[in-house]
């Protein structure tokens, strides 16, 4: 599905950064973020790391190819490595299924909402909703920027954008792919990843900076 965007201009505002997380002690990049209600992990590249987003301490390890999206989906976490989506038990670390990643390598953001995985295509400008049994893409939304992250919270449909040395977190609508809202991050400060908490917050991976950070999710009707 491909709809027609509107051409309206969308203010931008500065993203609020809260708070920062890592690097982490052996990584030196996080590409992927997802929260479980009560952790944060980040994809790291060879390691998914979780960590208490109170204290920033990392609290579990889980050594698996992760150099992309990240999802959880209240009990099993997703992950994007290379070509394929694996499903994985959080407590023993078990790949219990894999599916083919709909870019086949060329996929960023992941995230899980209304019984389907939503997975970003980087440089194609889209964002898939698939069937997390078999990976068939059930409908695709384009957007007119890189997507490097995606979730959902109440809702609203945000990703990640990182491209020409510039980021945003974006607000779409889910249909259209109409810009309703912008976030600017800093100069220089990458998105490589997204997830909401469910609440007040977004967690966005840093890329090459090996950080996480938070950023204030804006109240609702305040664009």
């Amino acid at each position: 599905m491909s709809q027609k965007r509107s051409k309206a201009e969308v203010a931008t505002r500065p993203a609020e950064i809260v708070r920062e997380y890592g690097p982490f002690p052996g990584t030196d990049r996080v590409a992927g973020v997802t929260h479980d209600g009560s952790q944060v992990w980040a994809a790291t590249g060879a390691a998914l790391i979780a960590f208490d987003p109170a204290s920033g301490e990392a609290t579990r390890t889980l050594t698996h190819p992760c150099d992309a999206g990240t999802a959880f989906d209240g009990t099993y976490l997703y992950q994007i490595a290379e070509q394929r989506i694996d499903k994985i038990d959080p407590a023993s670390g078990k790949v219990l299924a894999s599916i083919p990643a709909p870019g086949h390598g060329n996929d960023s953001g992941l995230t899980w909402a209304e019984g389907s995985l939503w997975v970003g295509q980087h440089r194609d400008r889209k964002i898939h909703r698939i069937n997390p049994a078999t990976g068939a893409i059930i409908r695709t939304i384009d957007s007119n920027r890189f997507v490097t992250g995606v979730t959902w919270v109440d809702g609203e449909l945000w990703h990640g954008t990182w491209e020409a040395e510039e980021s945003e977190l974006r607000r779409i609508h889910p249909d259209t792919g109409d810009v309703l809202e912008r976030l600017a991050m800093p100069p220089g400060t990458g998105v490589s990843g997204l997830e909401s908490d469910g609440a007040d917050l977004f967690y966005c991976g840093g890329g090459l900076s090996g950080k996480v950070r938070a950023v204030r999710r804006p109240k609702a009707n305040s664009a």
